[in-house]
């Protein structure tokens, strides 16, 4: 059983420096996983810095003052753990995981390779042809391509709106120096987050981190320039046998109280195969063979999605069925739908607890969001909280089919009837 109280496992520390530490203490584990996060995602980027972000965590794993690209890979394989990273919309996250007696070696090669980064012109070229690559990659795959589609449709000529990675123009023109200037603006210590769980001991990692954090910044960071959603629509015309087929709608910003509620309607709607579009649009009617929803939240904005993948004779009706699902589920929501979404919801919060890495995402996006991190309790007591009433205020207040981002990847003539949403901006 996970005691959901065990606060006390939870420490913190804030660094004379500014940059902040925080602990759980799992016992029973012999192995710890620790992370570094970086208030400096995408959203950190001017125009002129489309994928830059993505492009300096690449670069950060390419040599060091003390350590080539090889050297990192083989002292890190060598106690048998495991380095990566992740850039997402407001942060920039860098992992580890190893054995116990390996966090010092973990914290030392993740200060390092964030400070002390070279930034050759050699090991540059060669990761710009990388992730030029990955673009291509993600160009290539339609049920990747259209979610970069729908964010520039919902969120048009802003950075929130522009794929993580950037363009070929884009990463092709960086140079060292540009890498620096944003590490420059956005690598200071009190952006920063450290957070680590599993067999750590709080003031030793407090100690050593203290220690390997070294390099003073003062950071120049951008006013944040708030989202604005938009209706549009970004239509693909591409030889394909599918139509991949997303629907945004405005969502809930991560401190709003209604964050609750929007999970919740997220997973009664779309959220396995008991949901109601799933069941009707999949299992009543076989017009796809995946569909689901989903709810991301930043700090000023959100998305609720929808995939579908259907064929281009059937596009129509499932548009057609879909809006009619969410026209209706502000009046015909149920105590038994509810209680299971809810159950979803808090299972997946409980398996996640039991995980060292689930748990240091989760206290890194409390701290970054809340300025605290949240007992697992009042996680639980505020998905119990919500009722039907607050799922179908919010349901009323999001959805309408002018009030729908829409991005679709496939043949022309399964297109045609996504028309009548929004406007269109690509061909």
């Amino acid at each position: 059983m996970i005691d959901l109280s065990a606060s006390d496992r939870v420490r913190q520390t804030t660094l004379e420096s500014g940059l902040r530490v925080v602990t759980e203490t799992m016992p029973h584990l012999e192995t710890a996983a620790l992370g570094v996060w970086v208030a400096a995602g995408s959203r950190a980027e001017r125009e002129a810095e489309n994928g830059i972000a993505h492009l300096l965590e690449h670069m950060a794993f390419k040599g060091t003052e003390r350590r080539s690209a090889r050297a990192i890979a083989e002292e890190i394989e060598a106690v048998g753990g495991e380095l990566n990273a992740v850039t997402g919309l407001e942060n920039t996250a860098y992992y580890a995981r190893v054995l116990k007696d390996d966090v010092p070696l973990a914290i030392d090669i993740l200060a390092d390779i964030i400070q002390n980064s070279l930034f050759d012109p050699a090991e540059l070229a060669r990761e710009q042809g990388v992730i030029m690559q990955e673009i291509m990659a993600a160009h290539d795959t339609p049920d990747d391509l259209v979610f970069d589609l729908v964010q520039d449709a919902a969120f048009p000529g802003q950075s929130i709106g522009r794929s993580v990675l950037g363009t070929i123009d884009s990463i092709r023109g960086f140079t060292a120096a540009d890498l620096d200037d944003f590490l420059t603006r956005n690598y200071a210590p009190d952006q920063m987050i450290v957070a680590a769980a599993g067999a750590v001991d709080h003031d030793a990692l407090v100690a050593d981190i203290a220690d390997r954090f070294s390099v003073v910044r003062d950071a120049s960071v951008d006013p944040a320039i708030p989202a604005q959603f938009d209706a549009g629509r970004n239509l693909l015309d591409r030889p394909l046998e599918q139509v991949h087929l997303v629907m945004g709608f405005s969502g809930i910003p991560i401190c709003d109280r209604r964050i609750y509620a929007a999970q919740l309607l997220s997973t009664l709607l779309g959220g396995g195969m008991s949901s109601r579009l799933f069941q009707e649009i999949r299992e009543r009617r076989g017009l796809c063979y995946g569909i689901y929803t989903y709810h991301w939240a930043v700090s000023d904005s959100g998305l609720f999605g929808l995939y579908a993948g259907t064929g281009p004779e059937q596009v129509e009706e499932l548009a057609d069925v879909v809006m009619t699902e969410l026209a209706q589920v502000d009046d015909t929501v149920n105590d038994i739908e509810l209680e299971r979404a809810k159950a979803q919801l808090k299972a997946g919060l409980m398996m996640s607890l039991e995980s060292p890495s689930s748990r240091i995402d989760q206290m890194a996006r409390h701290l970054s969001a809340f300025d605290r991190i949240i007992p697992p309790a009042e996680l639980i007591a505020g998905v119990e909280a919500v009722t039907r009433s607050d799922i179908a205020e919010l349901a009323d207040a999001v959805f309408g089919p002018d009030r729908a981002a829409v991005a679709a990847v496939g043949p022309e003539a399964g297109l045609a009837s996504l028309a009548v949403f929004g406007s269109n901006r690509s061909t």
